[in-house]
């Protein structure tokens, strides 16, 4: 038998065309571990009223940032793998998308078929939220194969050394008023209800900061990608960029952690979007700390993970 590991990323529409952009939010914002509001009060909101216009908007920021190989993020996931997979030549390693293709359940039954009589899923978010790693997990289990999940890595030490290189790196290039760590948001009903993501986040930067030649007052966590009317995670990353300029900050520098590869939030909307917005507010150098995407160093973690994770379970049973 073989072991095997599916890595899985959120997922990106087929084209950066209004019909397969709607096609992906409507399974994205339909998850109902997304959205939390009762369906039946949700989906006419859904159908009626933000996919005929969202799928259009949303349509041509992913114009922004399309390549000749198709979306970033899928391309940089399956580097990923490709890594690991060479790294672990006695593993099968696959990827999955939660929203998309390739498809988690088809991936797992394929993979258990192929002689993987237990595969480890691990979704590439570094931080646990209900709304990106339950819906892997749910999917996941339905498959009716072997599977051992690792949920979260926010703290491992390696990926913290490795997140702390690539700021620290960059942070050296030039002249910085400040450090940005921002974090895609949830809601702030998901976190009072026990959702343990802002905990993590807020480890995460305290864990990274600790590892860097930078001063604690120059670096501060923020949330961005916030969606709908209802509060999410604060401070907002978009309202506090003019602050800062007004503040004389005129020089930063923003790393993404909660994303390991590049997609429409990193790429568009801190890349264009936010970068205007400060731009336009008076601010100076805008530098983006790239996701782990095909950091050698990122994959080798998670190969190392994997097989630590791999072995303790067996320890256990």
């Amino acid at each position: 038998m073989t072991k095997g590991l599916l890595l899985v990323n959120l997922g990106s529409p087929t084209a950066p065309t209004p019909e397969a952009v709607k096609t992906f939010l409507r399974d994205f914002l339909g998850d109902k571990n997304v959205v939390e509001m009762p369906q039946l009060l949700w989906k006419p909101i859904l159908h009626g009223m933000i996919l005929p216009f969202r799928s259009k908007y949303s349509a041509a920021l992913y114009q922004h940032i399309w390549q000749n190989y198709g979306s970033p993020q899928i391309y940089y996931t399956s580097k990923i793998q490709k890594e690991v997979q060479r790294l672990l030549p006695d593993w099968q390693v696959e990827i999955a998308m939660t929203y998309g293709e390739p498809n988690i359940v088809d991936t797992l039954q394929q993979m258990h078929n192929n002689g993987c009589d237990n595969i480890t899923v691990l979704p590439l978010f570094p931080q646990y939220t209900k709304s990106t790693h339950d819906t892997i997990i749910e999917q996941a289990k339905s498959a009716n194969v072997p599977i051992t999940i690792i949920k979260k890595f926010f703290n491992e030490p390696e990926y913290i050394n490795i997140l702390a290189h690539k700021i620290q790196e960059e942070w050296d290039q030039d002249d910085y008023d400040q450090l940005i760590f921002s974090y895609h948001g949830i809601p702030q009903a998901m976190v009072k209800h026990g959702d343990p993501y802002e905990a993590e986040c807020i480890t995460t930067t305290a864990a990274t900061s600790a590892k860097l030649n930078i001063p604690k007052e120059k670096i501060m966590t923020v949330y961005q990608s916030r969606f709908g009317p209802m509060p999410w995670l604060q401070p907002y990353l978009k309202q506090t960029l003019p602050k800062l300029v007004s503040e004389g900050k005129k020089n930063i520098l923003l790393v993404t952690p909660s994303f390991t590869a590049d997609c429409l939030e990193t790429l568009e909307e801190d890349g264009i979007r936010n970068y205007k917005t400060f731009k336009n507010s008076g601010g100076n150098k805008y530098k983006l700390v790239p996701p782990m995407n095909d950091d050698v160093d990122f994959s080798a973690f998670i190969a190392e993970l994997t097989v630590e994770y791999s072995l303790k379970q067996k320890a256990e049973n």
